[in-house]
C-alpha cells in the first residue's frame, strides 16, 4: 500500500504528464514558429503549476465525492422509491447546469456580442431545462431497458427540423449549448447516476445501460433552445404585426 505522499506525488506526476502536450504544442507555436519569447514567464510558469495541482484536485474530487454520492443516489432510489428517481434526474439536470461555469460563460458571451439580443438568464434557463429533460428521458430509456439509438435517432431528427424553422441568428448558439453543458459539474453527477441506476436494476448492463446520459443531456439543450428562440420569433411577430382590422358591419 502506497503512503498518502506517494500517493499524491504519483497523482501529480500523472496530472503532470496529461498536461504536458498543450504545453509543448503552445511551446512549440510561440518558440518555434512565431519565434517570440513570453511577454510575462512570471506569472505563465506558476500558472501552469497552479493548473497541474487544480486538475489533480479536481480529478480527486470527482473521484470521492461527487461519484460516489450521484451512485449512491441511485442505489437508493432503485427500491420503493424508483418512481421519484424521474423527479430527482430533472432535478439533478437542471440544478448542475444552472451552475455550470462554461454555460454562464457563454451566455454572457452571447448576451455581450448580441447587445442584450440573447439574454443569459432566458438561455441558461432554456439549457438548463433541455438537460433536465434530457436526463429525464435517459432515465426512464435504463428503467424500460430500451435501445440507445432509437431516442438519439428521433432526438436529432426534431434538431434537424427544427433547424429549418428556426432563427438563423440561434442556430449555432443552440448547437454550441449542447457542448458547453457537458462539463465539470454536470458529467461526473449524471455519469455516476446512470451507471448507479443501470447497475441496481435487475437485467441492466452498467457498460450497455449506464452510459448515454451524456448523450441525452448534449442532445435535448438543442432543442429547446431553438424551441424558445422560434417560440420567441413568433410571439415578436404578432406583436410586431397587432391585431387583425375589425371587419366592418353591414
Amino acid at each position: 500500500m502506497p503512503t498518502t505522499f506517494e500517493y499524491v506525488l504519483r497523482g501529480l506526476m500523472a496530472t503532470t504528464r496529461d498536461v504536458m502536450p498543450v504545453v509543448a504544442v503552445v511551446a512549440f507555436f510561440q518558440f518555434v514558429f512565431f519565434r517570440r519569447a513570453l511577454e510575462s514567464p512570471r506569472q505563465v510558469i506558476p500558472g501552469l503549476i497552479f493548473v497541474v495541482l487544480g486538475l489533480y484536485l479536481f480529478v480527486e474530487g470527482l473521484s470521492l465525492g461527487l461519484f460516489p454520492l450521484g451512485v449512491t443516489m441511485a442505489e437508493q432510489f432503485t427500491g420503493r422509491h424508483l418512481p421519484w428517481v424521474y423527479a430527482f434526474a430533472f432535478a439533478l439536470g437542471y440544478a448542475t447546469t444552472m451552475a455550470e461555469p462554461a454555460l454562464i460563460a457563454v451566455a454572457l458571451k452571447a448576451q455581450e456580442i448580441t447587445s442584450g439580443g440573447v439574454r443569459e438568464w432566458p438561455l441558461r434557463n432554456a439549457v438548463a431545462l433541455g438537460v433536465a429533460i434530457g436526463i429525464t428521458v435517459g432515465v426512464f430509456r435504463i428503467v424500460r431497458g430500451d435501445p440507445l439509438h432509437w431516442y438519439i435517432i428521433a432526438g436529432y431528427l426534431a434538431v434537424i427540423v427544427q433547424t429549418r424553422f428556426a432563427p438563423r441568428s440561434i442556430v449555432a448558439l443552440a448547437y454550441d449549448s449542447g457542448g458547453v453543458t457537458t462539463s465539470t459539474v454536470t458529467v461526473p453527477l449524471v455519469t455516476a447516476l446512470g451507471i448507479g441506476l443501470a447497475s441496481s436494476i435487475p437485467g441492466r448492463n452498467p457498460i450497455i445501460d449506464g452510459f448515454g446520459l451524456i448523450a441525452f443531456a448534449s442532445l435535448f439543450p438543442m432543442i429547446t433552445v431553438m424551441g424558445y428562440a422560434t417560440l420567441a420569433k413568433y410571439l415578436g411577430a404578432r406583436k410586431t404585426a397587432g391585431p387583425p382590422p375589425d371587419v366592418e358591419k353591414e
